[in-house]
């Protein structure tokens, strides 16, 4: 069985029933979610028209005696450094949060679980990437 770091794309389309990652994060025995990843998912809800359902249903996720949130520690800030260091010097840039998800989920053994392809240029962390519902 995997353990799974949840990324921003991959709950929000687990919450619109993407049968892809819900299969996934239902059968997993353990689910990450980083703090960026709820900083993310926030920053939306209260950008959006029903900010108090998707909060109440982020709660709900949380709950779930699989899901694990995970903060930003030392481990974390010295893995991200590495990680970055290595994206400069091979000229593959990473938006700043996913490196942050990243490092999350190389200190904790998990694979991320995502829909966006550029985590893959991150070698120190496995990465399943989903192909999106077109």
């Amino acid at each position: 069985m995997s353990r799974f770091c949840l990324d921003t794309s991959a709950y929000s389309h687990f919450k619109r029933g993407d049968p892809a990652v819900v299969d996934l994060v239902t059968s997993a025995p353990w689910i990450g979610v980083p703090v960026v990843v709820l900083g993310e998912l926030r920053a939306g809800f209260l950008g959006g028209r029903r900010a108090d359902k998707n909060e109440a249903d982020l709660r709900g996720f949380l709950e779930q005696p699989t899901a694990v949130v995970l903060d930003v520690d030392d481990d974390a800030a010295r893995i991200y450094a590495e990680i970055v260091t290595a994206l400069r010097r091979a000229g593959t840039p990473v938006p700043t949060n996913d490196l942050w998800i990243a490092a999350v989920a190389a200190r904790e053994g998990a694979t991320v679980l995502t829909y966006d392809s550029h985590f893959e240029r991150i070698s120190r962390v496995g990465v399943r990437v989903i192909p999106a519902e077109r």
